[in-house]
C-alpha cells in the first residue's frame, strides 16, 4: 500500500498544479503602435517595403451581380494569407523589432508569441510535432490492431478478441488522430474555423479520454453500464462543444473544463494502477505523471527560441515518446486480458 498511497499523492499534486494553469493576457495587440500600423496597413496595403496584395480589395468581398469566377478560389483564400492576417504579421514583427531596440521583452500577440513564419505555416514547428504526433497514434493504434487480431487468440465461438475494450480504443485512436490532425491545420493556419475545430477536438479526446477511464478503473463490461457511465460525461462535452462554436469562444472556461477533465482522468488512471497492481503499472504511471509534468510547461511559457521554439512546442515535442509508452501500456493490457480471460475460458 505504500507505493499506491505515493502514486496517488503525487497525482493528486500534479491535478492540483494543473488547476493552477491560468491564461495570460495579450499585450501586444492593445500596444496602440501595433493597432494603428494594423489599420494603416489594411487600408493602403503597404507596410514598410512590404505590399500587401490581398488588401489592394475590400476582405471578404462579395457583390451582387459580380460572376463567380471573379471570386477569390477557396484554394487561394487557404494557401495565401488574407490582408487582415498579413497585416497583422508584418506589423507584429515590426513592433518587435522596436522593442528590441529598447531591450524589451517579447510579448503576446493576439494569445500568441511572436512566431517567424515559414512559407503558409504560421508556427512551423507546433505543425511539424503535431503532424508527428498524429503519426505516432497511426503506428501505435496499427500495432495495437494487428496484436488484438492476428497475434492474440480469439474466442472460438465467436472469433472476436477476448480483450473487452478492443472497440473502445479504436474510437480512442481515431478521435486523437482527429485531435492531432487539427492541431497541425491550426498552427499552420490561425483562423476562426481552424480553432473552433482544434479547440473542439481537443475537448471531444478530453472527454472520451475521461469515459475510457472511468469504465477501464471500474472494469464495466456491460454495454448498458457503460452507456449509463458515458451518457452523462457526453452530455456535457457535446453541450460544452456547441457553446463554444455557437455562442462563445471562452478561452478561459474552456481551460477550467479541459484541466478538470484531464486532471479527473490522471487521478483515475493513476489510482487505478495502484490499487489493481496492473502488471505495467509502472509504464501507466510515467506517463500519467510524466503528462502532469510537461502540462505544466504553461506555467512556464516563454517567448519562441529563434522565433519558433516556445514551450507549448516543446509540450508537442514531450508527448511524442510518451504516447509511444502510452500505446505500449495499452497492448500490455490487451496482452494481460487475453492471458487472463482465455485461462479461465480453458
Amino acid at each position: 500500500m505504500g507505493r499506491s498511497a505515493l502514486a496517488v499523492r503525487l497525482a493528486s499534486l500534479l491535478a492540483f498544479g494543473l488547476v493552477l494553469v491560468s491564461v495570460e493576457a495579450s499585450l501586444g495587440d492593445v500596444d496602440p503602435r501595433y493597432r494603428t500600423c494594423v489599420r494603416e496597413c489594411q487600408a493602403t496595403g503597404i507596410i514598410g517595403e512590404n505590399v500587401i496584395s490581398h488588401c489592394q480589395f475590400k476582405e471578404n468581398y462579395t457583390s451582387v451581380g459580380v460572376s463567380w469566377y471573379n471570386q477569390e478560389q477557396i484554394y487561394i483564400q487557404w494557401k495565401e494569407l488574407n490582408c487582415r492576417t498579413d497585416c497583422r504579421y508584418f506589423c507584429m514583427m515590426q513592433r518587435e523589432g522596436e522593442r528590441q531596440s529598447l531591450g524589451l521583452s517579447p510579448v503576446k500577440y493576439h494569445g500568441k508569441w511572436p512566431f517567424l513564419r515559414v512559407s503558409v505555416f504560421q508556427e512551423p514547428l507546433s505543425t511539424a510535432l503535431s503532424a508527428v504526433n498524429l503519426l505516432m497514434h497511426f503506428t501505435g493504434w496499427l500495432s495495437f490492431f494487428l496484436l488484438v487480431n492476428y497475434k492474440l487468440p480469439l474466442r472460438p465461438q465467436t472469433k472476436r478478441t477476448y480483450y473487452e475494450y478492443t472497440s473502445l480504443w479504436h474510437i480512442y485512436a481515431i478521435l486523437s488522430m482527429n485531435a492531432w490532425f487539427w492541431s497541425s491545420i491550426f498552427h499552420t493556419r490561425d483562423i476562426e474555423l481552424t480553432e473552433k475545430l482544434d479547440y473542439s477536438s481537443a475537448v471531444a479526446l478530453l472527454g472520451y479520454s475521461l469515459i475510457l477511464s472511468l469504465l477501464r478503473a471500474f472494469n464495466v463490461k456491460d454495454e448498458a453500464s457503460r452507456v449509463m457511465f458515458a451518457a452523462p460525461i457526453l452530455a456535457f462535452v457535446t453541450t460544452h462543444i456547441l457553446y463554444l462554436n455557437f455562442y462563445e469562444l471562452d478561452y478561459g472556461w474552456n481551460m477550467k473544463v479541459c484541466v478538470v477533465m484531464a486532471a479527473v482522468q490522471l487521478l483515475t488512471w493513476a489510482v487505478w494502477a495502484g490499487v489493481s497492481r496492473h502488471p505495467s503499472r509502472l509504464k501507466l504511471w510515467t506517463v500519467v505523471f510524466g503528462g502532469a509534468l510537461v502540462m505544466l510547461l504553461e506555467l512556464y511559457d516563454f517567448p519562441p527560441y529563434m522565433g519558433f521554439a516556445d514551450a507549448h512546442s516543446l509540450w508537442h515535442a514531450s508527448t511524442i515518446p510518451l504516447t509511444y509508452l502510452w500505446w505500449s501500456f495499452i497492448k500490455d493490457d490487451a496482452k494481460f486480458r487475453t492471458s487472463t480471460l482465455s485461462k479461465k475460458a480453458k
